[in-house]
């Protein structure tokens, strides 16, 4: 099967490739930038999702079987202007090439984000179905992806799923919701880190889990639903650090507030049942990710592994 990743240098992209190339796949990323280090077996090719002539002129070279689009800013810091051409027109690109080409099936990433507070819907787990209440301009742009996503499906009958990721986590990431990973790995720098709320609540879910759901998901020619919640390991910061602690005991990790946080949370109870029954995904133990993240700053800061113990 040939796939075409946009966005294929990013933070899931670069875990993604490898999974597809394993089981035989054509992979081409397109990007921007060329990731550090490619892949042997992987091809890549430089485009901007924001030109559609650069898209198209990717899609229709490559005629990919399935086309992923990972290309977008996580997070609201950009100007309206800039974050609107990359996340809305760049995926308005990608579904028009996906269609005029015949793609047989087109994914991309939405967001946990589209579903706002938890407060919104009480101490229950969220489903895909549930009302829609982001307000910050990160979430809007992917309810408004999601609506994208839908007028092509009833209007042109394209497949297109869409995947919403939670709180993604990992050694490298750098922008969106940030706290659950320095958590992590500003102790494991052997650095200081202080939180506005202990009972500040997250979803967090490793990058390669991630990658792992896309990868399950492009083998399907068509999946039974628009959109899946990853869903992820509930735990609030306060909880998070604890954790981290087993590991790294004399870890400075200050909250300014011991409660506050709560009620101020994002979506943290999900349910993703649809994706566990469909496709089988199992995540690892959080305590062995975060390990596992631990273990990657300190090889990358010339420290020798921790044990689980």
């Amino acid at each position: 099967m040939k796939v075409l990743i946009i966005g294929g240098s990013g933070f899931i992209g670069r875990r993604l490739i490898p999974l597809l190339l394993a089981r035989g796949d054509a992979v081409t990323s397109m990007d921007i930038a060329p990731p550090p280090s490619l892949p042997d077996g992987a091809s890549f090719r430089r485009g901007d999702v924001r030109q559609f002539d650069e898209v198209i002129a990717a899609v229709a070279e490559t005629r990919p079987d399935r086309l992923v689009n990972l290309a977008y800013h996580i997070g609201s810091d950009l100007p309206p202007q800039v974050a609107f051409k990359l996340n809305v027109l760049g995926m308005q690109n990608v579904f028009e090439a996906a269609r005029l080409v015949g793609v047989p099936h087109t994914l991309y990433a939405s967001s946990l984000a589209v579903s706002g507070l938890q407060s919104h819907f009480g101490e229950r787990p969220v489903t895909e179905e549930d009302p829609r209440h982001g307000t910050p301009q990160y979430a809007m742009h992917k309810i408004f992806n999601e609506f994208q996503a839908q007028d092509y499906r009833e209007k042109h009958g394209t497949v297109i799923t869409g995947i919403r990721p939670a709180n993604v986590t990992g050694p490298d990431k750098l922008f969106g919701s940030v706290d659950h990973v320095h958590c992590i790995t500003t102790p494991a720098r052997g650095q200081g880190v202080t939180f506005p709320y202990r009972d500040a609540m997250r979803c967090p879910v490793h990058v390669d889990d991630v990658a792992e759901v896309f990868a399950r998901i492009t083998a399907s020619e068509r999946p039974k639903h628009a959109v899946y919640a990853t869903g992820g390991h509930t735990i609030s910061l306060g909880a998070l650090a604890a954790m981290v602690r087993e590991f790294i005991p004399d870890a400075e990790i200050r909250f300014e507030n011991e409660t506050g946080g709560r009620e101020k949370s994002g979506n943290y109870l999900i349910d993703n049942r649809r994706l566990v029954e469909e496709f089988g995904v199992q995540y690892a133990p959080f305590r062995a990710r975060v390990l596992q993240i631990i273990n990657a700053i300190r090889a990358e800061t010339g420290q020798k592994p921790l044990a689980a113990g």
